[in-house]
């Protein structure tokens, strides 16, 4: 988690409850438009309005997705088959910029400007040349049919419909149809702009030479990753990554498939898996230091020096924008941002400075968490109940959230329990707190997927290492190939 500071309150933009919830229990969408950051660039009177705007968008995704991944291999690894692919594309005279995103989530974005941005974490989960080259081939596809302009033009259409709707039609029944016909034909739009960049992308991939199967390959990857995450108790995956928007359905891996036999057939084209995973070989897998870790319920942040364990049966998933929780069975959640929060306003003084309605005053108590100045109260609504607390710590005040559908004695006890284990990390353990990395190794003769995931330094530990190989449940390993761990 960044821990980067509001612009504005978010729940004040909604001032109501049910988007305060929504932000707790969502993490950042895996497009590149739904991250608000607002950031103030230095202005140049020699830049023109359109360059003005890219570098602001740059900014803003950097900020979003922690920065850049610095790893020249990865970096001229990737860019070489990004000028491969150009080359066999409709538009060879486009010219991309690519980016190494240094996030966990799996992501890829480009721009209508040939902005090219690809996370690490995307990076670590391809397991060949080809896999990689089929996810920047659909991103460029969308880049070269315009689906962004075309995109923003419907929406257009809609919002033009929708004012329509508004001043002219005075039956609301009427309206509303019209209205609901306009969402499902933009709906529609984007999932057929999916299908179509899927197809561009295969075949743009065939023509550079790559194995036109990586497409479907990938897309698998993507949904056995998604379903070990999922199984571990914590926020949905596909809130914050490519599954977002390119969702890894069974028509669509069908469809992909479909697309490369039109090209050729199975194992024809470069996969070049050997050299690819050997560019894998120690890069982070996970959360940066810079960015703290969830480690089950516990998070560690060594850069801003601070750490709190979640209550038990809680799974921490850690964002751009704070870290968030989820306990098992999805009725209670948690969120933890940090905001700026005057000196000389006290901690009960804001927390019912109106960021949250309906808290209770007589709620209002302060206390102090570890040395630290802190404040609690209650609020409530429709469907849930919240435990709000304000903890100064340094110069910012840190937001803890904690949600309950059904407020009980115990859930609040645990939500108070788990606030008091917010305290500084002494210097020795913020200088071992490292990140996992991949490591690639070779499969001996007689190792077995169970035997040899039991070296992984993760949680569900089988099923993160097929999901990672992209090995199916009955897939078996061979001896002499190659493979990636998660190590300390």
């Amino acid at each position: 988690m960044g821990l980067k500071k509001p612009t504005a309150e978010p729940a004040a933009r909604a001032k109501s409850l049910v988007v305060a919830l929504a932000l707790l229990l969502a993490a950042c969408s895996g497009s590149a438009d739904n991250h608000p950051i607002s950031l103030n660039l230095p202005q140049s009177s020699s830049l023109s309005e359109s360059q003005t705007a890219t570098q602001r968008e740059h900014a803003r995704i950097l900020a979003s997705y922690g920065g850049v991944y610095e790893n020249a291999r990865l970096q001229a690894e990737i860019e070489q088959t990004v000028d491969r692919l150009v080359a066999a594309s409709e538009r060879p005279d486009l010219k991309y910029t690519v980016t190494i995103l240094n996030a966990p989530a799996i992501n890829a974005f480009a721009l209508p400007n040939g902005q090219l941005y690809i996370t690490r974490g995307l990076i670590a989960l391809a397991n060949d040349k080809a896999e990689l080259a089929s996810v920047l081939a659909h991103e460029m596809g969308h880049v070269i049919a315009r689906h962004a302009q075309i995109r923003e033009e419907k929406a257009k259409e809609a919002a033009m419909l929708g004012q329509v709707v508004n001043d002219v039609l005075s039956d609301p029944q009427t309206g509303a149809l019209a209205l609901a016909k306009s969402k499902l034909t933009l709906a529609s739009f984007s999932r057929a702009q999916e299908f179509e960049a899927d197809g561009i992308g295969v075949r743009v991939s065939a023509r550079a030479g790559f194995d036109p199967f990586g497409a479907s390959r990938f897309l698998t990857d993507m949904q056995r990753n998604a379903d070990v995450k999922a199984a571990g108790g914590g926020p949905d995956p596909r809130a914050s990554d490519f599954l977002a928007t390119h969702p890894a359905t069974p028509e669509r891996v069908q469809n992909a498939l479909a697309k490369a036999r039109q090209f050729s057939g199975p194992g024809n084209g470069e996969r070049d898996r050997a050299e690819y995973l050997a560019s894998l070989d120690g890069v982070i897998y996970g959360e940066d230091p810079s960015e703290g870790f969830a480690r089950g319920r516990k998070f560690e942040h060594p850069k801003l020096g601070f750490t709190f364990m979640a209550p038990p049966g809680f799974s921490l998933d850690n964002t751009a924008q704070a870290v968030l929780g989820l306990k098992e069975g999805g009725g209670e959640a948690l969120r933890l941002d940090v905001v700026s929060v005057p000196s000389e306003q006290s901690l009960p003084d804001y927390l019912k400075s109106g960021w949250m309605e309906h808290v209770d005053d007589s709620s209002l108590k302060e206390f102090t968490v570890n040395g630290f100045p802190a404040a609690t109260a209650t609020a409530t609504g429709e469907q849930w109940s919240f435990r709000l607390f304000a903890v100064r710590f340094g110069s910012d005040v840190y937001r803890f959230i904690f949600a309950a559908k059904n407020k009980t004695v115990q859930a609040d006890r645990s939500f108070q329990e788990s606030v008091l284990t917010f305290r500084r990390m002494s210097l020795k353990e913020s200088e071992q707190v490292h990140p996992l990395r991949l490591k690639i190794v070779t499969v001996g003769a007689h190792d077995r997927v169970e035997k040899i995931a039991r070296r992984m330094a993760t949680d569900h530990q089988t099923e993160r290492f097929r999901a990672l190989n992209g090995l199916s449940a009955t897939d078996k390993l061979k001896a002499g190939e190659k493979v990636k761990l998660v190590v300390e």
